[in-house]
């Protein structure tokens, strides 16, 4: 085939040919269905309508069912409502932000953070699970391919299911392996965030790092440890809901029940880890304002040395200045005027002595002492002059 016809759309050989599924920008919803047919066979059906996916599920008796959506106040509504759930299910889940968990007995509806990080971007997107009958449904952003991913070996793993396992354990344990392999996806999110902060580390180190970026970097860290704890306890309130099998179609079978206490225990030490890498940051923080302290004492300790020196000069020419500034004044003065200038300015000096005296005297409690003077130093400030005294 040459390349004109590779080029030609009008090439039948060319619009023969299977058209792939772009997961990241999908141009309308992109489904899969893995069902479990009585006799323990599993097969698996593509297809962007969810109408396709009816008989076959009705003929098995365990269907899971994934779509990647670009809009879930529109598609995903339409998706479920085709596939047979409540049209009141979802919009219960979608209308809160905080909403995780819809028990409607004969249906069950769970909305669960799925993370991805990229740098110090966060970002939590919802896997919506809804559980009616033999089925599973879940729906997830087209960002997000972790579940995708485990489509490929849900035939498996539905296959090692026992054949006389009662239904709503079929439906518990297949919730279970989703809900982990979404759990485990977040998990190594940290992992970004570890090499963030091992970098924020070195740039600790640097005393040559400019302090508005360390800053920036340090504010970023706690953001994103936020927005990445606050996920992994949104899972934590779906996974404790889960926990005793007080829904209907959840099952009380203990076997299977400890598989989700597992699974709480594994997202309570991400979190653990998670608020220990906060620590860590908010450490990285005083070692900033530390830096920073000690760069403000050094120019203000410079400040000092030089205003020191300014005083020592500036006294050292008081002298002479005062000096030139009395003869220069008497120059060309009579006799006469000479006594009663001179007396003038005794007379002053000896004065303003005189009261500056007073005042210290009469205003300011002089200490002794060293003992007087640390008590005094410990006194309120109000009661350090004498007539403000009890």
């Amino acid at each position: 085939m040459n390349e004109d016809s590779k080029k030609d759309p009008s090439n039948p050989a060319i619009t023969a040919e299977p058209q792939l599924v772009d997961l990241n920008e999908p141009k309308g919803p992109y489904g899969i269905c893995v069902a479990l047919s009585s006799i323990g066979r599993a097969s698996k059906l593509q297809s962007d309508e969810p109408s396709d996916f009816i008989p076959l599920i009705e003929s098995s008796s365990l269907a899971w069912v994934n779509f990647a959506v670009t809009d879930f106040d529109k598609r995903a509504q339409e998706v479920a409502v085709k596939l047979g759930f409540s049209d009141t299910l979802l919009p219960a889940l979608l209308k809160d932000s905080f909403s995780n968990f819809e028990d409607l007995d004969t249906e069950l509806g769970i909305k669960i953070p799925a993370v991805r990080i990229r740098g110090l971007e966060v970002k939590s997107y919802d896997l919506i699970i809804l559980i009616r009958g033999n089925m599973i449904l879940s729906l997830h952003s087209a960002a997000i391919t972790r579940v995708v991913q485990l489509s490929r070996y849900a035939d498996t793993y539905m296959q090692k299911l026992p054949a006389k396992m009662p239904l709503v354990d079929k439906l518990t344990s297949m919730l279970v392996r989703i809900l982990d392999e979404n759990n485990n996806h977040n998990f190594e999110q940290l992992r970004e965030l570890e090499a963030q902060s091992d970098e924020l580390s070195s740039l600790l180190t640097d005393p040559s790092t400019p302090q508005e970026e360390l800053r920036a970097r340090i504010y970023g860290m706690k953001h994103a440890l936020v927005a990445y704890l606050n996920s992994l306890w949104r899972c934590l309130d779906v996974l404790n809901s889960l926990r005793y099998g007080d829904a209907d179609v959840i099952t009380d079978n203990t076997k299977i029940l400890i598989r989700v206490a597992m699974l709480i225990d594994n997202v309570k030490r991400q979190i653990n880890l998670a608020e220990h890498t906060s620590q860590v940051l908010s450490s990285g923080l005083e070692v900033v304002q530390t830096l920073y302290n000690n760069q403000l004492q050094t120019i203000n300790n410079r400040m000092t040395l030089v205003t020191a020196w300014l005083t020592i000069l500036g006294t050292a020419l008081l002298v002479p200045n005062t000096i030139a500034t009395i003869f220069a004044s008497i120059i060309g003065v009579s006799m006469s005027t000479l006594f009663w200038y001179t007396n003038a300015i005794a007379l002053a000096t000896a004065g303003g002595t005189l009261l500056a005296y007073w005042w210290v005297r009469t205003r300011v409690i002089m200490p002794k002492t060293a003992v007087d003077t640390g008590a005094l130093l410990q006194e309120p400030k109000h009661f350090r002059n004498k007539e403000d005294r009890p």
